[in-house]
């Protein structure tokens, strides 16, 4: 059974000046255990949307998906325990230190003592929170504040992870880092789905690659396959041919 099925999933918002539209698309797709699969588009394509239909935080309008054997429809609350989700706005406390923000989401997760302690410590230690554990996250820059916020993704150990553009914004060594801990998550058996505007980085990780255009899924594949598709060769030119922005 793979990780994620996605099975004609759709998400029809209704809005008085634009009137029904079709956010995603009656898309669906498989990502197994040990893989990255990435979900690339342009602004306005339906990636976010997916992903936090993915999450439970939309309900579909039609069709469905399960996570780790867990329908998001019928099943959300256990869809949420099985996943660790991402979202662009980080999801942070600016009056708590990374430390705290790591403590109160592994105690929200039914971790407690000895047990919260040391994963806490083991997160802190490999995202190199160290020196600003003990910071108000409001004061903390970009890149620590997502060091933070991927830890704290992280922390309850689950089997999926959900990741809206985890390096956006970040410098070179910050996103190293993360990509680091992402392919040592792929090599423990996790499944994981990385939407990026980063073409390098996800020709560097991703498994497979599926481009998402107007809620519409084009093409899902390798670099491999999604090549012979198109005739081309970089992501960059892929991606643009797949999308017909030519």
């Amino acid at each position: 059974m793979p990780a994620i099925s996605v099975e004609r999933l759709s998400k029809v918002f209704h809005d008085k000046k634009r009137g029904e539209f079709r956010a995603v698309d009656s898309i669906s797709f498989e990502a197994g255990r040990g893989e990255i699969f990435g979900l690339l588009g342009p602004n306005g394509a339906g990636k976010t949307t997916t992903l936090r239909l993915l999450a439970t935080l939309l309900k579909p309008t039609s069709g469905t998906a399960t996570l780790n054997g867990c329908d998001i429809v019928r099943e959300p609350e256990k869809v949420r325990g099985s996943i660790g989700f991402l979202t662009g706005d980080m999801g942070l406390y600016a009056r708590l230190t990374p430390r705290e923000i790591l403590q109160f989401f592994g105690a929200f997760h039914g971790m407690n003592g000895a047990r919260l302690k040391s994963r806490v410590d083991e997160m802190i230690e490999t995202f190199g929170i160290s020196s600003f554990a003990g910071t108000r996250t409001d004061k903390l820059s970009t890149g620590m504040k997502q060091k933070t916020a991927i830890a704290r993704t992280a922390l309850h150990d689950p089997p999926i992870l959900i990741l809206d553009e985890p390096t956006s914004g970040l410098d070179v060594p910050t996103a190293r880092t993360i990509e680091t801990y992402i392919l040592e998550q792929r090599a423990a058996g996790k499944c994981i789905v990385l939407s990026t505007h980063v073409m390098e980085e996800a020709e560097y990780l991703c498994d497979r690659i599926a481009v998402i255009g107007d809620g519409k899924l084009k093409m899902v594949g390798s670099m491999e396959e999604l090549r012979a598709a198109t005739g081309k060769h970089r992501l960059r030119e892929i991606f643009l041919d797949l999308l017909d922005m030519k």
